[in-house]
């Protein structure tokens, strides 16, 4: 974003259980759109890897000791992560980061992928990501994804961290579509830098 919208000062630190390992496509670097890299950010107990920079194919994932891996993809394998809910196992949450052809050719070029357990999340409610579009309902933005799973994995303190990963990518969102002259400076979540001049 430009220096003048930046958001890292409104962005909360989130506790969670639940390891969070991002495994991100090397051209999503660098793009404004991405919320992966926000929700690291957001998560102090997780990890970012760049496939084709430090994650080669043939390359370890960097899982945490302890940790149950599972790759959060709707695999035609994938079982629901609700079965994982209460797990006396913490998880680690592998999330593929890209577009969503690149997203989904993760699994097969990373070979450390092959054999972790695909999870998926149950139905829910439209993405509300107004940056990019796939044109199907049932895709959501990578940090809805990774919210829509804490959700789940972390009991009672769940909703709450979802709902702070959500505010701040809705700050993001709608910061973007007011520098693009899409919504207007009172529409937009959370307000504009005192003193911001488009």
């Amino acid at each position: 974003m430009i220096k003048a919208l930046c958001i890292c000062a409104l962005c909360p630190r989130i506790e969670t259980g639940t390891h969070l390992l991002l495994v991100l496509h090397q051209l999503e670097q660098f793009k404004s759109s991405n919320t992966g890299q926000l929700a690291v950010r957001v998560l102090p107990h997780s990890t970012q890897v760049t496939r084709g920079v430090d994650l080669q194919p043939d390359s370890p994932l960097p899982i945490p000791s302890g940790y149950q891996p599972l790759l959060l993809f709707p695999d035609p394998d994938a079982r629901p992560l609700s079965e994982f809910a209460n797990s006396e196992t913490p998880v680690c949450l592998v999330i593929p980061d890209g577009t969503w052809g690149q997203a989904s050719r993760t699994r097969r070029r990373i070979s450390a992928l092959k054999d972790l357990p695909a999870v998926t999340l149950p139905a829910g409610a439209p993405s509300e990501y107004r940056l990019r579009t796939s044109g199907q309902l049932e895709r959501i933005s990578t940090l809805e994804a990774i919210a829509r799973a804490l959700e789940i994995l972390e009991g009672d303190r769940g909703p709450s961290v979802r709902e702070g990963l959500e505010s701040i990518q809705r700050i993001m969102v709608e910061r973007t579509l007011h520098l693009r002259g899409k919504l207007a400076a009172n529409e937009v979540a959370g307000g504009l830098p005192e003193g911001f001049k488009p």
